[in-house]
């Protein structure tokens, strides 16, 4: 069964990040994702470049389900309240 750290190495194996913090149960899990690779990209490319880069094992059902709650720049983080 996975756990969020697995989730999160998988998360830090698609993109460089500055922060990742997924919690999760085993089988959801919510993660937040601060990367300057996320810059100039709207929200949903910013979901589909994870997403698309984990297809394959959300398809296999390894990964069950995962929600991006955030996916932010360091700079859109540090301004929000």
């Amino acid at each position: 069964m996975l756990t969020p750290e697995h989730v999160k190495t998988m998360i830090e194996q698609i993109i460089p990040c500055e922060e990742v913090i997924v919690e999760g149960d085993g089988h959801h899990f919510f993660a937040q994702i601060i990367s300057t690779q996320f810059e100039g990209l709207s929200r949903l490319a910013r979901h589909r470049l994870i997403k698309d880069a984990l297809a394959e094992r959300i398809a296999s059902n390894e990964l069950h389900a995962l929600s991006i709650n955030k996916a932010m720049t360091p700079d859109e983080w540090q301004k929000q309240p």
